[in-house]
């Protein structure tokens, strides 16, 4: 008998397919949510008491110190254990003969738990490879790592898509059954109808949201702080990229009591911000429960502030890296204005003064106004006045 603890995300779920693809019947696979993965390894040891029987399986979730300690003692008494999983916060795990964490390939590209245990399976011949198999495993893998967003695979992205709209069991018993008798993997035309739909849907929903956005500093970081209860890696890629001058996005879900944190800079890892309570994850993508700590910082903190003004978007002469200049201005009526002097100097002026030393391009200084003054692009109008002003003074 072989048995699965696994995450209930797309990537803990794409484990129990692939384990489903195996051994059929002869798995019995449980789908956990990172807090109650434990309680379920302990009521596992305490009522199965033929676990040396067994060959034991835990994919895409860590255990804790009691939980390590069960497991290393079957282990070492002949008992079948692997844990397999992606995180960095997990490398500890590989200390135990039992324990197979990666969080990397060697030509770089990141690893996903359900691509670990296929590999793990194939490397001990447990299951046959296919085409319709190695397509989902890597739709799973990049849609898990954030690579379908380099790589603009839709298809990775509108798997999750789908894993979110039907129920865990349904999507199990299609994607086992449609990956068991396809040559290669594709969605049927009923699915690809719902997805538009469900594009259309993600994309009102996030449009929303950029308008309740909050903007606040948090240690040396400056983040964005939203409350949201769906779509969350969506969410806080478009909210990434549309303000690169934060340095990470904060996705409170206050019904479920949970923080999940992402991120769209290398020079920020967002687990070490989840560890700070109790969470973790990946370096662009993680989650923590909403403790009393993190309840003040996220939620109390910023209540009383206002969410950030966006930028105008409608504009045809005030736009970011145009030469001749763009023009901001925050609550408090200081104008920004950032303009061209060469190909590798902008220079940033405040109320008509140049404050900083120039910069070497538009986005620094850009994210410079934004962080420090809470500025945004004002609209045409308002940038054409500036300009019949700025120009009327140089002539004096």
């Amino acid at each position: 008998m072989y048995r699965l603890y696994t995450h209930n995300d797309l990537d803990g779920v794409g484990c129990g397919i692939v384990a489903k693809i195996a051994f059929g019947k002869e798995v019995e696979v449980r789908y956990n949510s990172v807090m109650g993965l434990d309680h379920q390894i302990e009521r596992l040891f305490e009522q199965e008491k033929k676990l040396k029987d067994d060959f034991l399986f835990i994919t895409d979730l860590s255990v804790n110190e009691e939980n390590t300690i069960r497991l290393d003692d079957l282990a070492k008494s002949g008992g079948k254990v692997r844990l397999i999983d992606h995180h960095k916060t997990a490398l500890h795990f590989n200390e135990y003969s039992w324990g197979r964490v990666k969080v990397n390939y060697e030509d770089g590209r990141l690893t996903a738990a359900t691509s670990l245990l296929y590999e793990y399976l194939l490397e001990h011949e447990l299951i046959h490879p296919s085409q319709a198999l190695d397509e989902f495993v890597e739709l799973v893998r990049q849609y898990d790592t954030w690579e379908w967003d380099q790589n603009e695979n839709i298809k990775a992205k509108n798997l999750n898509d789908l894993f979110f709209m039907v129920s865990i069991d349904e999507f199990e018993e299609k994607m086992t059954e449609r990956i068991l008798n396809a040559e290669h993997f594709e969605f049927d035309d009923f699915e690809q109808k719902l997805l538009e739909m469900e594009e259309e849907k993600i994309e009102r929903y996030v449009r929303r949201k950029k308008r309740e956005i909050v903007q606040t500093f948090i240690g040396d970081y400056c983040a964005g702080i939203v409350h949201a209860e769906s779509y969350h890696s969506e969410l806080g890629n478009e909210l990434g990229k549309d303000n690169p001058h934060l340095d990470y996005i904060a996705i409170l879900n206050l019904g479920g009591k949970k923080i999940s944190f992402r991120t769209i800079h290398d020079h920020v890892d967002v687990s070490a911000i989840a560890g700070q309570f109790g969470g973790g994850g990946h370096a662009k993508a993680s989650g923590c429960s909403m403790g009393k700590q993190a309840f003040q910082l996220f939620v109390d903190d910023i209540f009383p502030l206002d969410p950030m003004r966006q930028d105008a978007f409608k504009n045809r002469y005030n736009n970011k890296n145009s030469p001749q200049g763009a023009l901001y201005e925050n609550k408090k009526g200081d104008k920004f204005f950032i303009f061209a002097k060469n190909e590798n100097k902008w220079i940033l002026e405040m109320n008509g003064k140049a404050i900083q030393e120039p910069f070497e391009e538009f986005q620094a200084a850009e994210n410079f106004i934004k962080r420090n003054y809470m500025a945004w692009l004002v609209r045409d109008d308002i940038y054409v006045d500036f300009l019949k002003d700025f120009y009327m003074k140089m002539k004096h």
